[in-house]
């Protein structure tokens, strides 16, 4: 006998064999399915906007498309902030021109011109602004599928913007995302409490423009890749096409050459400090572009004689970087791996020499736990490309933070067995083999560095063998392959504080091959690099010669914990403060 199917009155109410019987029966009618289409490609960031009122059925039917994307666990992350204010829009305007003007200086020329070049009087001149905020108090670890992504949140948000975007379209509302803010600065303009912050300002009101193609592609931005270069299959491809551009440049030689100028006119010799004064160039030449508003120590000069005009120089602050290495199971430190929190532990209280360096040489103190790789290096990668790539965006965000405050910024790590991880990356990355790269480390002795030794060895012959025999690896595949998650963060630490105009000052080998990943990825920032010392650490001197960097110190240290960064940023730091209080002399010709 067969009975009648029991059909639910909430939910699903097909059956598999009617799901078998058309697997597209759920599909939309094909005008439907046009129109969507339609509405997608027609999407574009509106910079002009009339001054019309927006209908408040219509904003509010854009904003429930808005709330009705999905979110990670389902937890909804996002508030939707209406601006109509114009006093707060043009608050927000001018936070928006400042950071325009600030972003074109770390530019290459013809990049910052066309920056320059675009409308952004949208903030102003939209009747709505609507800003996307992230509510991210609820630890990750609480929210379903946060956990391993602890980002998750944010790109939830993200599809919220989408959502919003698409419907103000069809209805034939402009949007205008505007990014370029400081993102405390914004939540201050809000009164955004602390674990609550925005995804940027969304211009919203009928266009002033109807653009047949994306703005930043008709000014010569960018242009839209194939399809064909963006779809992979089965995983990546080294025929994939190239990363998007950096436009990070160096300072420019006028910088330079100014720096340089006035230097001669100081009441001393010319270079009279040696490595220090070029390094002082450096620094004050990064500085003649870089994003304005940096803190100074003000022991360093608050109410000391000499001061020239109030002028007080950078201050700086050493990231302290953690991270954990299966690889010690082969015997490759002198050390137990519990000594690895031990140090973070000391570091958090500031009683661990790197942090108590740091406390003595003036600079801010900050540790950050990068946590664990995940293999052994030997048998199986370090890390996950999507950890790499993870750990690398933290580290930029790390290093913006820190530049927002600090012209100086010193590196310093924390790991056992991460002088193992960072010669495998040295030899990586500069074809090297393991003898040439593998040192002593920190209390070893002659079986732990034979031990070292094959264990690199073992490590690069399996990472060339994964990439088709290639001798010298690519830096985000060297970072998976051999790489430690502080690397990672040093590395995007380094590259964040570089497009934000501060000078990074690297300590030993682990710090410095990071300095070295940064440089591969973006070359500009080479730039942006002192050597803080130069280490027994037997690839080092490698490492700082391919960057071409002479060290400040040289006292054959191995404390690690971004000591030597440490005094050397110090040392800069003061070399700074002694040019901007030495007396000026004057030529011959200006008398």
């Amino acid at each position: 006998m067969t009975w009648k199917r029991p059909v639910p009155l909430v939910g699903d109410r097909t059956t598999a064999a009617e799901r078998a019987a058309d697997v597209a029966a759920w599909a939309f009618s094909e005008e439907a399915r046009g129109s969507f289409y339609e509405v997608l490609a027609a999407r574009r960031d509106i910079r002009r906007f009339r001054p019309d009122a927006v209908d408040p059925d219509v904003l509010e039917r854009v904003l429930s498309a808005a709330h009705a994307a999905p979110s990670v666990g389902h937890s909804q992350p996002w508030r939707f902030i209406v601006v109509s204010r114009p006093e707060t829009r043009e608050r927000a305007a001018r936070m928006a021109d400042e950071h325009r003007l600030r972003q074109a200086r770390e530019l290459d020329p013809d990049s910052a011109r066309r920056l320059l070049d675009l409308q952004l009087e949208g903030i102003r001149e939209a009747p709505l602004g609507v800003v996307v905020a992230c509510d991210r108090r609820t630890p990750a670890a609480g929210v379903l599928g946060r956990a391993t992504f602890p980002d998750s949140d944010l790109w939830s948000c993200a599809t919220a913007i989408q959502n919003l975007w698409l419907a103000a379209r069809a209805e034939g509302l402009g949007v205008g995302w505007v990014t370029l803010f400081d993102p405390v600065e914004l939540e201050g303009l809000l009164g955004l409490p602390e674990g609550v912050v925005t995804l940027g300002w969304l211009c919203l009101g009928w266009p002033d423009e109807r653009p047949p193609a994306p703005g930043l592609q008709r000014a010569g931005w960018s242009h839209k890749r194939p399809l064909s270069e963006v779809v992979l299959a089965e995983r990546w491809s080294e025929d994939a096409s190239a990363p998007p551009e950096s436009h990070l440049r160096a300072p420019d030689r006028s910088e330079v050459v100014g720096v340089r100028d006035e230097a001669d006119v100081l009441l001393t010799p010319p270079g009279s400090l040696g490595v220090l004064d070029r390094y002082v160039d450096r620094v004050e030449a990064v500085l003649r572009h870089r994003v304005p508003g940096g803190t100074s120590n003000q022991d360093r000069d608050q109410g000391q004689d000499g001061d020239r005009n109030g002028d007080r120089g950078p201050s700086g602050a050493l990231l302290l970087a953690v991270g954990r290495h299966p690889v010690t199971a082969w015997g490759v430190s002198a050390f137990a791996d519990d000594v690895t929190d031990e140090v973070l532990a000391a570091s958090l209280v500031g009683e661990s020499v790197g942090a108590a360096t740091a406390r003595s040489t003036g600079l801010e103190l900050r540790v950050c736990d990068a946590g664990t790789s995940t293999g052994d290096l030997v048998h199986t990668d370090a890390l996950t490309p999507a950890r790499v790539e993870e750990l690398l965006g933290h580290g930029r965000r790390l290093g913006a933070e820190i530049a927002r405050h600090h012209g100086v910024l010193a590196l310093g790590e924390v790991g056992i067995g991460n002088t193992t991880v960072a010669a495998a990356l040295t030899a990586a990355l500069l074809d090297l083999s393991a003898t040439e790269v593998v040192g002593l480390g920190a209390g070893a002795d002659s079986g732990i560095l034979d031990r070292k030794t094959w264990v690199v060895d073992q490590a690069l012959a399996r990472a060339r063998d994964q990439h088709a025999g290639t001798r010298r690896i690519g830096a985000t595949e060297a970072l998976a392959c051999v790489g430690g998650p502080e690397t990672c963060l040093l590395a995007g630490a380094v590259l964040g504080a570089a497009a934000h105009g501060t000078v990074t000052v690297l300590d030993g080998l682990a710090t410095s091959v990071a300095g070295l990943v940064a440089v591969e990825l973006e070359p500009g920032a080479a730039a942006y690099l002192v050597a803080g010392q130069r280490s027994r650490e037997r690839a080092h001197a490698a490492v700082l010669e391919h960057l071409g960097l002479e060290p400040l110190l040289d006292l054959r240290m191995r404390a690690g914990e971004g000591v030597g960064a440490a005094l050397a940023a110090g040392m800069l730091l003061t070399a700074i403060d002694v040019r901007r209080r030495t007396g000026r002399t004057t030529s011959t010709a200006d008398r």
